[in-house]
């Protein structure tokens, strides 16, 4: 009996050591991946005060999800605070704040790349989402913000992570947004507006930092441990899983954009909807006909089927919905 209480108690203590060995590791290697250099050649941002480019970069801006995190004014809004821990701070993006500084391939490096201009990373951003941004679009998006009027004294970047996810950081197990890109990824081509599967697989690159890079759902990478999972949309064939089952029609889809709700009236807890409540008709419908792609139409980095022309079908019509729009948490 008092061997077996001396081998439970040697046990925990090892146990105890392994795991604050594993503590101290991980709280270290957290701070070496902080300030790691990152060495990218991003391109220079084309900068354009013309009106055409400025409107497309405000709907962007409004639609790919900059609002929730920056504020519709960009100047920065705290957007998770769990109070367990957990505190993030969008920046002010105005003139006045930090990109007062930056030169025209520094957007390119934070924006797409998820990387800052001295090469270190960025904690928080979904550059995974906008690093498949064509060229034309990104330029008008950074051309967009370097118009909004300066504000002073507004928010900083604020990233606080109880220990334990810091751990986890350090050990690899959450990445920041350099690790969860492809750097060597080209841009996307130009893409025509439209109710088509090309246009909605380019809409549908916003949805990869929650869902994944197929859209197959999961735990949500950095976020709090009580987010819900990230529902399963892959397109292309069908999964017994796939949350697109409960909505028959583009029109029912799009109600749920607009409200942040499901048919069965349940609110759906961490979805970005102040921006994705901004996406026109034309997105929105786009995107469920991409989510809902059949069986062999889809393919990794292209679609093969064409346009669709003038299919007036209730899976491909879609009434303006009303606002209700919230920020995710």
């Amino acid at each position: 009996m008092k061997r077996w209480i001396k081998w439970t108690a040697g046990g925990a203590l090892l146990l105890g050591v392994i795991v604050a060995a594993t503590a101290a590791s991980g709280l270290y290697l957290a701070e070496q991946r902080r300030n790691r250099y990152i060495d990218i050649k991003p391109r220079p941002v084309a900068y354009t005060t013309d009106a055409q480019t400025i409107e497309r970069g405000r709907y962007l801006y409004a639609s790919r999800g900059c609002t929730d995190c920056h504020g519709a004014q960009g100047t920065g809004r705290e957007f998770v605070n769990d109070g367990k821990g957990t505190r993030i701070v969008g920046p002010n993006i105005t003139s006045a704040g930090v990109v007062g500084r930056y030169q025209p391939e520094d957007w390119n490096s934070v924006i797409r790349h998820g990387v800052k201009p001295n090469g270190r990373p960025v904690m928080v951003m979904p550059s995974e989402d906008y690093n498949r941004f064509t060229n034309d679009d990104l330029n008008a998006l950074v051309s967009y913000v370097r118009q909004l009027p300066p504000q002073d004294g507004t928010a900083q970047a604020v990233v606080e992570l109880p220990r334990p996810a810091w751990v986890l950081y350090g050990l690899g197990v959450i990445p920041d947004a350099a690790a969860r890109i492809d750097h060597q990824l080209a841009p996307s081509r130009p893409v025509p507006a439209g109710v088509t599967l090309a246009n909605g697989q380019y809409v549908a690159n916003m949805c990869i930092g929650c869902h994944g890079a197929t859209l197959e759902g999961g735990k949500i990478p950095g976020g709090p441990p009580d987010w819900p999972a990230a529902a399963d949309i892959r397109p292309g064939s069908q999964h017994a899983d796939s949350a697109m089952a409960r909505y028959p029609s583009a029109a029912s889809f799009i109600a749920m954009l607009r409200t942040g709700k499901r048919p069965d009236g349940t609110p759906i807890q961490v979805m970005p909807f102040e921006s994705l409540g901004q996406l026109s008709d034309t997105d929105a419908q786009a995107l469920y006909l991409y989510l809902n792609a059949p069986a062999g139409s889809v393919k990794q980095g292209s679609v093969s089927a064409p346009a669709l022309g003038g299919d007036k079908s209730s899976a491909n019509t879609v009434q303006s919905g009303p606002g209700g729009l919230r920020l995710p948490g």
